[in-house]
């Protein structure tokens, strides 16, 4: 099948990646629009992945502030050079991300960072709560490990379901745009203020 350079040049659009990159996924997928931005998304996850771990000493630290002015947020976005830092594509990401922890306030970046006892004391919780519903014991540790699913996806940043598009999670946001740029990028730090919480 030709594929037209209109098409190509839309998908570019729409993705943000090379010409090459667009016109193969579309050759892949026989034009279809929906199928070869999927295409691209598991390409982009791969490329994404070969970039985690490379040192991200750049970047910005991104405000966003809710309009009736009772909640602010500040958070440190990092990449890898400062060419990328003033893409208008890594402001958008910070932009969004400030409003995903505005928006979902979430305690911690990632289900790494959460402390130990705060892990365990969910965990008893759920296998107490599982058990007293008349679960069989061997059930218990596959149905806790669900519900800190569950926990990690409402109170881990880059677990939780993204507040644009919630078909992905801030994780696979922040690797389509390592994919885009080319370059690794992480969460440094987050700040949440709301008006009258201490904390």
């Amino acid at each position: 099948m030709e594929i037209s350079a209109i098409l190509v040049k839309e998908l570019r659009e729409k993705t943000g990646l090379g010409l090459m990159d667009c016109k193969k996924a579309l050759t892949e997928t026989d034009g279809d629009m929906e199928k070869a931005i999927d295409y691209l998304r598991k390409k982009g996850a791969l490329k994404a992945a070969k970039r985690e771990g490379r040192a991200t000493s750049e970047g910005k630290i991104g405000s966003y502030i809710h309009m009736n002015g009772k909640i602010g947020v500040l958070l440190e976005l990092n990449c890898e050079s400062d060419f990328v830092a003033k893409t208008e594509q890594f402001a958008e990401l910070l932009k969004d991300l400030c409003m995903q922890v505005a928006a979902s306030a979430p305690q911690w970046i990632s289900s790494a960072d959460v402390p130990e006892d705060v892990l365990n004391k969910e965990k008893d919780i759920y296998m107490t709560q599982a058990k007293e519903a008349g679960k069989p014991e061997k059930m218990l540790e596959k149905i806790a490990e669900g519900k800190l699913k569950k926990f990690f996806s409402e109170t881990c940043l880059l677990d939780q379901p993204f507040v644009k598009d919630d078909s992905k999670s801030v994780q696979e946001l922040i690797k389509e745009k390592i994919a885009q740029l080319g370059e690794n990028m992480t969460v440094g730090r987050f700040a949440r203020f709301q008006l009258g919480q201490s904390n």
